[in-house]
């Protein structure tokens, strides 16, 4: 271990990356459908180096995880700004009800067992699954009036309660979404999501005026006009115009493209290029002749096009009403093949409510992309560099948040950096779903600052905490689990049939949605995405989602504020 050490001392950085590289590594390993993940992960391996005496420099844990906490509050912030509407007023209460009563199941174990600010910290953010906790509830500890060496002990409980609870707290949810909530209520997933997604698409497998089957899989084929067909010496137009749901998109004769928009008569032997859906196709398939290859070399140009929906006019609209507007303006050659919110595809499904911000695939010819986006919304590609000018506004804005000090029983608390960053990270990422030309960050951009961020702050916690980490399992380890079982049980149990009885969430999928959401719960939506086989559980999620994870991540100096036991100082 000399190495190790040596290298501890010239280059601590190089410990760092490791303990990130290490860390996702051991958090790949499965144990059935648990998985530990990459953050819990790394800080196990951190606690791990942290015993050979590595010394980080404390700003960068600063820097990173307020990077990490404007990312969330950016991705976030459309979608929660919209949970405050009356439409999702019940999900709304389910979601805020689940991170109160997660605060005072915390605040009631840390009262009845005496437990320190760092350790009623730490059960928080591994019984309640949100690592932003070990930061905001940090910060707030190195802003209280007392000696460097308590402070660093709550910051090392903190860490430990994290480790000691998180596991269960990832899969506590599993088990109660997919096992113990539909088998005391006699539901079944796969059966309701199926019931969801047909309520969604219109209660018909059939294809309907202004309904579609998105979630088919467009194809383009190539028809060769029999003598006998009925389009011979009709024009290309007529025939486009009579395929409600497919697209002509070129008429080729002797191997050559012919005008296919204007009055060109079709001639037997004619090949005509269609796309659409692969059930509509089929449909048509007999009417338009015989299938056939392409000529050679021949290229017909498709486009899959990515939209942020900026207009007033879809917003909290049907998902068909896309497909509406576009027959209804000749453009019925464009298809939705894909919705996005916060990071998440949403069921392709006709009732299917659209919000601005939301990214929107369009799929179809270039030149018809161009007709119809501009009253869609605005292209992302456009936007796909980092506007840094508003970046670092936001950065700047939420950082001066961060210094606002208020008091609760009198003990001097501020929201710190991370609290700051993610109020600015919420307005900016709203501000950004309404006028897209401004505040851009694309997604692959946030993600790497969300992920990366967070990895680099446990990282250094764990190192940080590292020499204390086994005096404080052995005095509190067991005691601390089963705190965090009942931190991770509670709350789910009390807002699933408060939620169900009191506020009428009565559909299954949505149900049990709130309470992956109401969590922060990602294991538990996975596990509950598995189940449905389709994703009509992802709009409550997100919704309940967004709201949890500022909530969840202002609990952290509420808790520092509200416990006011300090572990005892080590002895000399």
């Amino acid at each position: 271990m000399d190495i190790f050490t040596w290298l501890a001392a010239q280059s601590p950085l190089i410990i760092l990356f490791s303990t990130i590289a290490v860390g996702y590594l051991v958090g790949k390993f499965k144990v059935g459908t648990f998985v530990l993940g990459g953050i819990a992960g790394t800080l196990l391996v951190g606690v791990v180096f942290g015993q050979f005496g590595v010394s980080i420099d404390s700003g960068i844990k600063s820097i990173f995880f307020a990077l990490f906490i404007y990312a969330v509050g950016y991705q976030g912030g459309p979608q929660f700004f919209r949970a405050l509407s009356l439409k999702s007023l019940n999900q709304l209460i389910s979601a805020s009800l689940m991170c109160v009563v997660g605060l005072a199941t915390v605040l009631a174990f840390a009262w009845l067992f005496n437990l320190d600010r760092g350790t009623a910290a730490g059960l928080a953010a591994g019984g309640l699954t949100q690592s932003a906790i070990i930061g905001t509830a940090g910060e707030t500890i190195q802003k209280l009036n007392i000696s460097s060496d308590l402070k660093q002990i709550m910051e090392t409980n903190i860490a430990v309660g994290y480790a000691v609870c998180y596991i269960f707290g990832s899969l506590g949810p599993i088990i109660m979404i997919t096992w113990f909530f539909p088998t005391i209520m006699k539901w079944d997933i796969r059966a309701e999501a199926l019931k969801l997604a047909e309520e969604m698409s219109g209660g018909s497998g059939a294809l309907e005026p202004g309904q579609f089957n998105a979630a088919s899989r467009i194809d383009t084929r190539f028809f060769k006009l029999l003598p006998q067909s009925q389009w011979i010496g009709k024009s290309a137009k007529a025939l486009d115009d009579s395929l409600d749901t497919l697209a002509l998109e070129a008429v080729l004769r002797n191997g050559k493209e012919v005008d296919h928009a204007g009055a060109v008569p079709l001639q037997a032997s004619d090949i005509v290029a269609v796309t659409g859906l692969v059930s509509a196709l089929e449909t048509y398939e007999e009417a338009l002749g015989q299938e056939t290859t392409p000529p050679q070399n021949y290229r017909l140009v498709l486009e899959n096009r990515h939209l942020v929906i900026t207009s007033n006019r879809f917003h909290e609209s049907k998902l068909s009403s896309i497909h509406d507007h576009t027959n209804k303006n000749a453009l019925k050659d464009v298809f939705v093949t894909g919705v996005r919110r916060m990071g998440r595809s949403l069921p392709l499904l006709g009732s299917l409510q659209l919000h601005k911000g939301d990214e929107i695939q369009l799929t179809g010819s270039p030149a018809d992309l161009n007709k119809v986006q501009g009253s869609i919304g605005y292209p992302i590609t456009a936007a796909a560099v980092t506007d840094f000018i508003f970046f670092g506004l936001g950065m700047t804005l939420g950082l001066l948040i961060g210094l606002i000090e208020f008091r609760i029983a009198g003990v001097p608390v501020t929201i710190g950096s991370g609290g700051g960053c993610l109020l600015s990270g919420l307005l900016f990422g709203w501000l950004r779903s309404t006028h897209p030309r401004y505040a851009a960050l694309p997604t692959g951009a946030t993600n790497f600052l969300r992920d990366f961020g967070l990895a680099v702050f446990v990282g250094v916690v764990g190192i940080t905490a590292g020499p204390q980490v086994l005096t404080t399992l052995k005095e509190q380890g067991l005691n601390l689990f089963l705190f965090g079982v009942g931190v991770t049980l509670i709350p789910q149990v009390i807002v699933f049939f408060f939620s169900y009885y009191v506020l009428k969430i009565r559909n299954p999928i949505e149900a049990l949605a709130c309470v992956a959401g109401g969590r922060s719960a990602n294991p538990g939506f996975a596990a509950l995405l598995a189940k449905a086989g389709n994703a009509t559980p992802v709009v409550t999620f997100t919704v309940t989602y967004a709201v949890a994870n500022v909530l969840l991540t202002l609990w952290g100096p509420l808790i520092v504020g509200l416990v006011t036991t300090n572990p005892l100082p080590l002895n000399p």
